[in-house]
C-alpha cells in the first residue's frame, strides 16, 4: 500500500471533488436553519440530466420495467404495448427468466452485443460492426478504464512509462485513471480563439515534445468535446502509429440523433461522424491497421439514465493476445449491472415508426433536445453579456465552459489560500450565491487562462437564475478585487 501511496494521492476528480463537498456542507447548514443569502444550493457541476429535472424517457423505464424486472405486467397490459409474440431475447439470454438478479457473461449479454453490433452498422451506413468486439460495461467511464489497464500493464512498468496524450480541456474522469495507474499525460490544447478547434499543429507538437522523455501510447479523443462541446477534426491520418492506441468516448453525433453525447448537436451545420466510419473511408491501409476503442453510455444525450450504469465499448484492430488479455481482466469484474445491460439494449433498439410507442417516443426525444439547444444559446448569450467573460458558442453536450478574467489581486488571494485562482473563485461563487460550478484547472486549460465548467441541464427558469447569479457575483468579485 505504501508503495503505490504515491498514486492514490495523485487522483483527483474535481467534478466531484472538494468544492462538491463544500456544498453538501452548506445543504446540511440550510437544512439547520443557519442564514445564508440563498435558499438552496443549486448543483451546475455535474451532468446528471434527472437530477437536474429532466424527465425520464417513458419507453425505457416502461420496458425496462416489464421485459427485464416484473414480466408478469406484460400479462396485464401495462407499458407501452409492443407486445412481442415471443419471450425477448433479453429474458432468455439473462437465464431463463431469471432476469437482471442473474449473471451474465462477462462480456455483456449476447443478444444485447448484438443489438449493439446492428446498432454501430446502422449509425455508420453500413459499415460492419463485430458483436465479439462488443464489451457491455458499467457505464462509458468503466469501459475507459478497463481498456487502459491491459495497455500500461503491457506497456508501463513502476516509473510509469506509458504516456497518453489526452485532450486538454478533457473529461476530468481520463487524467483521474491516468494519476491510478502511474501513467503520464500530455496535454494538447485545442484552439479557444477559434471556438475550441483542433489544430494538427498542436498535436505535432504535443508529440514532438514528449518524444523526448517517452514513448506515447494512446490518444484519446473525446467526441463532441467534454466540457468545451465543440466538434472534433478528422485526426486520424496523424495517429496511424504501430502498436498505438486511439480512445474514443464517442458521445455520438452519427446524424443529428441517437451515443454519450451523440444527439446532444445544437449547431445546424453540425453532424456527428464517428472515427470508426472515417477509418473506413480512409481505405484499409488505416481501417485495418489502427487500433480504435469507442465508449457510448445510457447517462447522456436525450436518455439521461445516468443510475443505470450502462455502457458499451467496441474495439477495433486488437492484437487477439492483448484482446485475450482484456477479457479476462473483465471477467475478474464478473459483469456489468444486467439491468444497465438492458437499458443499453431499450437504447440501441428505440420504438420505429407504426409502433405504438413511437409518436410519445420521438415527441419527449425531441422535447429534450430542443430544450437543451435552446439552454444552450441562452447560456451562451447571457454569458457573452458579462464584462470578463467570454463564452464560445455551445455546438455539443451539455456544458458551458466559459473563460473569466481574474484581476491579479484576485490571483494573490488564491495563492494566499494555496488554492488555483480559477478554484478561489469557484469556491467563493458557491459559498456566496449557492451555485456550484467546476474550476477550468480540474480539466486542464493553458497556462494564465481561467474558466470553469458548467452544466446546462437545470430548467429554463432555474438556468436562469443560475446566470443571473454568476453575472451579479462577477461583477461584484471584480470590483473586490480590482
Amino acid at each position: 500500500a505504501r508503495v503505490h501511496e504515491p498514486r492514490v494521492k495523485a487522483v483527483e476528480y474535481p467534478v466531484r471533488g472538494p468544492i462538491v463537498l463544500k456544498a453538501g456542507e452548506i445543504e446540511l447548514e440550510l437544512q439547520k436553519g443557519i442564514k445564508k443569502p440563498f435558499t438552496e444550493v443549486i448543483r451546475a457541476n455535474i451532468g446528471d440530466a434527472q437530477a437536474m429535472g429532466q424527465q425520464p424517457i417513458t419507453f425505457l423505464r416502461q420496458v425496462a420495467q416489464q421485459l427485464a424486472t416484473i414480466p408478469e405486467l406484460r400479462a396485464v397490459g401495462v407499458g407501452p404495448h409492443r407486445a412481442p409474440p415471443k419471450p425477448p431475447p433479453l429474458l432468455i439470454a439473462c437465464g431463463a427468466g431469471c432476469l437482471t438478479g442473474a449473471y451474465s457473461a462477462s462480456q455483456g449479454v449476447n443478444c444485447i452485443r448484438e443489438d449493439v453490433a446492428a446498432y454501430i452498422t446502422r449509425r455508420d451506413g453500413g459499415v460492419p460492426a463485430d458483436p465479439d468486439n462488443i464489451y457491455l460495461t458499467t457505464g462509458a467511464s468503466d469501459g475507459i478504464t478497463t481498456r487502459l489497464e491491459p495497455v500500461y500493464l503491457l506497456c508501463g512498468h513502476g516509473a510509469g512509462n506509458m504516456r497518453a496524450f489526452d485532450l486538454a480541456y478533457s473529461y476530468a474522469l481520463l487524467s483521474a485513471v491516468l494519476s491510478e495507474l502511474g501513467a503520464v499525460q500530455v496535454n494538447y490544447y485545442l484552439d479557444e480563439d477559434n471556438c475550441w478547434a483542433l489544430n494538427v499543429q498542436e498535436l505535432r507538437r504535443a508529440v514532438r515534445e514528449a518524444k523526448e522523455h517517452c514513448d506515447p501510447k494512446v490518444l484519446c479523443i473525446i467526441n463532441p468535446g467534454n466540457p468545451t462541446g465543440v466538434r472534433v477534426a478528422r485526426v486520424l491520418c496523424f495517429w496511424k502509429v504501430p502498436g498505438a492506441a486511439l480512445l474514443v468516448p464517442e458521445s455520438s453525433r452519427a446524424r443529428p440523433v441517437p451515443q454519450v453525447y451523440q444527439d446532444n448537436v445544437y449547431s445546424a451545420d453540425c453532424r456527428f461522424h464517428s472515427f470508426k466510419k472515417v477509418l473506413s473511408e480512409m481505405g484499409p491501409e488505416f481501417s485495418s491497421n489502427v487500433e480504435l476503442a469507442s465508449f457510448h453510455s445510457t447517462s447522456k444525450g436525450y436518455m439521461g439514465e445516468c443510475g443505470y450504469r450502462g455502457g458499451y465499448m467496441e474495439v477495433i484492430n486488437l492484437h487477439p493476445e492483448i484482446k485475450g488479455q482484456l477479457v479476462k481482466l473483465l471477467s475478474v469484474r464478473l459483469c456489468p449491472p444486467v439491468s444497465g445491460q438492458a437499458a443499453m439494449d431499450i437504447m440501441v433498439n428505440p420504438p420505429v415508426p407504426g409502433e405504438e410507442s413511437f409518436e410519445q417516443f420521438l415527441r419527449e426525444k425531441e422535447s429534450v433536445l430542443s430544450n437543451l439547444a435552446e439552454k444552450a444559446k441562452l447560456t451562451e448569450d447571457l454569458f457573452n453579456q458579462v464584462p470578463g467573460i467570454r463564452c464560445n458558442p455551445l455546438q455539443g453536450a451539455m456544458y458551458a465552459f466559459p473563460r473569466i478574467v481574474l484581476p491579479p489581486r484576485a490571483v494573490e488571494a488564491a495563492q494566499a489560500h494555496n488554492m488555483a485562482p480559477d478554484m478561489f473563485y469557484c469556491m467563493k461563487l458557491l459559498e456566496e450565491t449557492g451555485v456550484c460550478v467546476v474550476p477550468g484547472s480540474g480539466f486542464g486549460q493553458r497556462e494564465g487562462t481561467y474558466h470553469f465548467r458548467m452544466t446546462i441541464l437545470p430548467p429554463v427558469e432555474k438556468l436562469k437564475t443560475v446566470l443571473q447569479r454568476v453575472k451579479d457575483f462577477h461583477i461584484q468579485f471584480l470590483g473586490e478585487f480590482a
